[in-house]
């Protein structure tokens, strides 16, 4: 097990954790949950040993392999396969020493790594690794695809699934869920569930924890505590405990008022001098109880739109896309004032295109857009971030936006977000992923939209912000779509649901347990449509493959004849009468021994060989029929 004892950390000025015990055992399954900035991903770093605790001890057992996503992507020119395939180092290590054993020409040394290969499953590794990808949203295409052609959120995804791919006892995930649409979600989250080793997990999705975890650490106050069970479970114990720590609190202040007040009567009486003086001790021995501190400084809504109109927006017949590709075909949907409809919908299905094209970000391809005159749209998605000047405050922005209000209404406005005090005044490049996302929901609010157009606006947001978002979106008068991974913001924000797929927009007619059943046939549905026609390749695509596969089995053709050489000569040796004098009796063993791991090599060689050659002909077979 891991086991921190009196740990204290410091950032600067800041104290961020203080005298933590804690002890991880294998297996465990713990969700790390806290306000941003009380240590979580800091304690992380700690484990990784990418610095050391101020003071305290720190023991990890030697043997325990950690697997953690990293921050940045290199721009590889590999593929987005090869770069996940990395994450099993093990592999890529006997790869490394069987190309070396191969120049060499070390028949034995060949065998002995084909052995080993085969029992870390090494040669369906590719498989798992697509696997993986797949899951998380990418496209067979796209597999081959190079690393430094993907966009942020994408590369992302791909230290996600290097992360996964990786050998671990313990595995560390630091807001897994960001980037992510619902569909990966709910694979990743099913992924987890099977996953042997221990699970230390950062997240702000509610109902991703209760479904993965079965422990709760909670960092508050520079103290870790650890809950069993899920969040829900963790939520209803520290509510108790908060009531019960709020309960002491008030009768230990009115103990302490009664004790003050007979020394404040009798101190300076000499009769009662000793029992005031003895009163005023106990009260200095007492150990305080402190009083239960709001958590949350984020309290804003949505004022009431300045106009309704009924219907705001209406599409009829509409196509949208790119250019010549269409997305969505044929969409009838018209918007009125209280709708709240949330998205779903398998990934790249246009989800996003039906949001940019209500919002006017691309047009439609035919068919018609009506919009009502006093429509006034506000839309949120994760780029829009990206607009926000590094240089300027969040006050200057809000200024921007409200020219001739008070500065001091502006910065009460502001407040309710967390941006108090001097944080108002610091530059946006100072700001973490979700200062910028409250940033940008607070100057969409202030905007006093009549249609919100929310595409994924949970991300980098703690759990804190996304229970006031929850709060303000139910209260909120005008209509709204939503596209989000977030299960419990959809679960209590929205009542109609639009199922986006097969290039159709519908209302589906179940919840989202019925979703992730439909979820999960639409998958396998889509996976007997590929084994039947699956996904040619391009040409080029195509020749590299086969290249790959041909010089694969080249190689092992290579290395059976080495191996078949070395038997035979072996044989030859063995053969020979001579060899059989008493005194080389010894070697004569060995020899024997050499010669039985020698042909089993060739044996499990041999196997790889069929696997592969099986491999090329069913690919050059698959791509003439299509």
């Amino acid at each position: 097990m891991i086991t921190l004892r009196n740990i204290t950390i410091r950032r600067g000025p800041y104290l961020l954790l203080q005298n933590i015990h804690w002890a991880i055992y294998p297996k465990q399954r713990i969700g790390i949950v806290g306000a941003n900035g009380s240590g979580k991903s800091t304690l992380f770093s700690l484990l990784l040993r990418e610095f050391h605790a101020d003071s305290g001890d720190l023991d990890i057992p030697a043997q325990w392999k950690f697997a953690h996503v990293e921050q940045e992507t290199p721009t590889y020119n590999k593929s987005a396969l090869d770069f996940v395939l990395d994450g099993d180092t093990e592999l890529r290590t006997l790869e490394e020493q069987l190309y070396i054993a191969e120049q060499e020409n070390n028949g034995l040394k060949m065998g002995a790594l084909h052995e080993k290969m085969h029992i870390i499953d090494a040669y369906t590794a590719p498989s798992r690794a697509a696997q993986l990808l797949i899951g998380l949203g990418f496209t067979h295409p796209q597999l081959q695809q190079s690393v430094n052609t993907f966009s942020g959120g994408w590369r992302v995804r791909l230290n996600l699934a290097k992360a996964l791919m990786c050998r671990s006892d313990i595995l560390l995930l630091d807001e897994p869920t960001n980037h992510l649409d619902l569909d990966a979600v709910l694979w990743l989250e099913e992924w987890l569930n099977k996953y042997p080793g221990t699970l230390l997990l950062i997240s702000h999705d509610r109902e991703f924890l209760d479904h993965v975890v079965e422990y709760i650490a909670h960092i508050s106050q520079q103290q870790l505590e650890l809950y069993t069970g899920n969040y829900t479970e963790f939520e209803n114990l520290r509510a108790n405990k908060l009531l019960q720590q709020q309960a002491i609190f008030e009768k230990q202040q009115r103990q302490l008022a009664h004790m003050q007040s007979f020394v404040d009567r009798f101190r300076y009486k000499a009769s009662k001098a000793k029992q005031a003086q003895s009163r005023l001790k106990a009260m200095e021995r007492m150990e305080k109880v402190y009083a239960v501190q709001a958590e949350t400084p984020f309290q804003f809504e949505f004022q009431t739109p300045h106009s309704c109109p009924n219907p705001l927006i209406t599409l009829i017949h509409a196509n949208m896309g790119y250019k010549e590709k269409i997305i969505l075909r044929d969409v009838n949907l018209s918007l009125s004032p209280k709708d709240r409809i949330g998205i779903l919908g398998p990934n790249g299905a246009g989800k996003s295109t039906l949001i940019k094209t209500l919002a006017g970000e691309i047009t439609s391809l035919s068919g018609n857009c009506e919009t009502a005159a006093g429509l006034k749209i506000g839309y949120f998605t994760q780029h829009h971030l990206e607009q926000l000047h590094p240089h300027e405050t969040a006050l200057a922005h809000l200024q921007q936006l409200a020219k001739h209000a008070p500065e001091l209404a502006l910065r009460k406005f502001l407040g309710s977000f967390g941006f108090s005090g001097n944080k108002t005044m610091e530059p946006i490049s100072s700001f973490s992923g979700g200062e910028k996302s409250r940033l940008a929901l607070a100057l969409l609010i202030w905007q006093r939209p009549n249609l919100l157009l929310l595409d994924e606006p949970t991300n980098h947001l703690d759990l804190e912000v996304r229970n006031a978002l929850s709060i303000a979106l139910q209260q909120y008068t005008g209509a709204m779509l939503l596209v989000s991974h977030d299960r419990f913001l959809l679960r209590t924000t929205t009542d109609q649901l639009l199922l986006i797929a097969n290039a159709q927009a519908r209302y589906f007619t179940g919840d989202l347990d019925d979703y992730q059943r439909w979820l999960l046939q639409f998958r396998k549905q889509q996976s007997t449509a590929e084994q039947s026609h699956p996904d040619t390749p391009s040409k080029k695509m195509q020749r590299n493959i086969q290249r790959n596969l041909q010089q694969k089995i080249k190689q092992l053709e290579n290395d059976i004849d080495k191996l078949q050489k070395s038997i035979t000569t072996l044989e030859a040796q063995l053969s020979d009468q001579q060899f059989y004098a008493l005194e080389k009796q010894e070697k004569l063993c060995a020899q024997w021994e050499e010669l039985a791991a020698l042909k089993k090599q060739l044996e499990t060689t041999e196997q790889a060989w069929l696997e592969a050659t099986d491999n090329l002909v069913a690919l050059v077979k698959v791509w003439k029929e299509v």
